[in-house]
């Protein structure tokens, strides 16, 4: 019998601590020993893309949040283009020639705080997605970073 995770949380913060253990997170279902990305039998998931969920922030960025890994289909992602839309949500894309996801999703963030701390969006800290994707997965060949950041209308 073979089975798979739809999702599964950890509480963590941005601290170096708290990297180490969303990094552990990673390597775990990159690797199959959690299986979202793979069923338990490690059969790559055709159709399946991973999100980062941020949620039950403990004030803002700078406390303690969930981050839970979903495995969702492509419909997700329509869904959540229709929310950016209406307002409820800014999406953010940004692409990195290094190839590097991990310099890809930094400069993504970087982004983010740099347009929260000017004013230019105001967070409501609810619930935010990330979905930063390989270059071996995309294309173009170069690493990308999709983010879903919650914002006041």
């Amino acid at each position: 019998m073979s089975y798979q995770l739809k999702e599964l949380t950890i509480r963590t913060n941005n601290t170096q601590e708290g990297m180490g253990k969303i990094q552990e997170l990673w390597d775990h279902i990159m690797s199959g020993k959690l299986p979202i990305l793979f069923d338990s039998e490690h059969i790559f998931l055709q159709g399946i893309s991973l999100v980062s969920r941020y949620s039950n922030y403990d004030g803002d960025e700078n406390g303690d949040y969930d981050l839970s890994i979903l495995g969702v289909t492509a419909d997700f992602f329509q869904e959540m283009d229709k929310k950016a839309d209406a307002g409820i949500y800014k999406k953010y894309e940004v692409s990195d020639d290094s190839k590097k996801v991990t310099e890809c999703t930094r400069k993504a963030w970087e982004k983010v705080w740099k347009e929260q701390k000017n004013g230019d969006i105001h967070r409501v800290f609810t619930c935010d997605y990330e979905s930063s994707v390989p270059p071996e997965y995309a294309k173009d060949g170069k690493a990308h970073c999709y983010l879903y950041i919650a914002v006041h209308q």
